[in-house]
């Protein structure tokens, strides 16, 4: 059946555990649980929430519009459905060190395996966009200290994520990233970096995990898994990737069906029904009721 059969504990230990074994790990982003399985299915290390895309689900820019709750509740499907790692973005924490607290065990409550608190102001922006504003680097060690303090879970994984490089240049990047590694952060995640000559410059300055981040049409440029974990990189995101692929299809479809009066020509492209009851599981759940899978697909369907 679509839910996982593992623990948040489980998945929190075998996250720290793959984070630690000198590989790459490669989290897409998912658009909904449906995307969560299959990402489980391609063999991917785990899953991503972006922000950006919870907001845009929602019909939000990405500046911070979005609350605790709504992004938990959303994470919480999602960790229903998988069996990989799932690491989410908290924004700023949605409100001071006492809000960044709670948003902490909601998302632990929430099934997992980890989160990333930014240190810009509020209301933020994408981390891609000009004119970002950082909170003072004091405020924003309070901000992983609330986090550390709040943390049940010891395996829970807390990412600092900064926004210096496009503000402040590389180097107070690098010394944002240490700061806050000394206040208790476990990872980190240098947004926006300019070059793979910066990728390698972070690496070498900072020691603990760092997650480089695989954007489209942003300021970076979209490097490979080999060079990143040649360069050192423990993981991967790709937060927008399957969002922009589907919300593309769909325009497209709607424009073919407005021209066209039917989606005949669009079948090919489709997922079938049978592909989709795969996914589902829906015979599994004929081991609760036997009235639920009692029919024949048609053939080719």
């Amino acid at each position: 059946m679509l839910h996982t059969h593992t623990t948040p504990a489980a998945r929190r230990r075998s996250f720290r555990k793959q984070l630690s074994s000198g590989r790459l790990l490669r989290m897409p982003g998912a658009i909904n649980p449906y995307s969560a399985r299959l990402i489980q299915e391609a063999g991917f290390d785990g899953v991503y929430l972006s922000g950006a895309v919870l907001a845009a689900d929602l019909g939000l820019p990405d500046i911070g519009l979005t609350t605790s709750t709504e992004v938990a509740a959303r994470a919480q499907q999602i960790t229903r459905t998988t069996d990989l790692p799932a690491l989410v973005d908290a924004d700023t924490g949605f409100g001071e060190p006492l809000n960044v607290a709670r948003t902490v065990q909601l998302m632990e409550d929430a099934g997992l395996a980890g989160l990333h608190l930014e240190d810009q102001v509020n209301p933020k922006r994408c981390g891609h966009l000009d004119g970002k504003a950082l909170i003072p680097l004091d405020a924003m060690r309070r901000r992983v200290r609330a986090a550390v303090d709040a943390r049940r879970d010891p395996d829970f994984l807390l990412m600092a994520r900064t926004d210096a490089r496009s503000v402040e240049g590389l180097e107070a990047a690098i010394d944002r990233a240490k700061a806050y590694v000394d206040a208790g952060a476990d990872a980190i995640f240098p947004e926006a970096l300019g070059s793979e000559v910066e990728f390698e410059a972070f690496r070498k300055a900072v020691d603990v995990p760092l997650l480089a981040n695989m954007t489209e049409f942003g300021k970076g440029p979209l490097l490979p898994a080999r060079a990143l974990e040649d360069l050192g990189y423990n993981l991967v995101i790709y937060p927008v990737t399957l969002f922009r692929l589907a919300m593309g299809a769909v325009e497209e479809g709607l424009r073919t069906i407005a021209q066209e009066g039917t989606q005949e020509s669009l079948l090919p492209r489709m997922q079938t029904r049978s592909r989709l009851y795969e996914v589902l599981d829906y015979e599994a759940y004929t081991a609760f009721d036997g009235s639920v899978f009692d029919f024949t697909l048609p053939p080719g369907t």
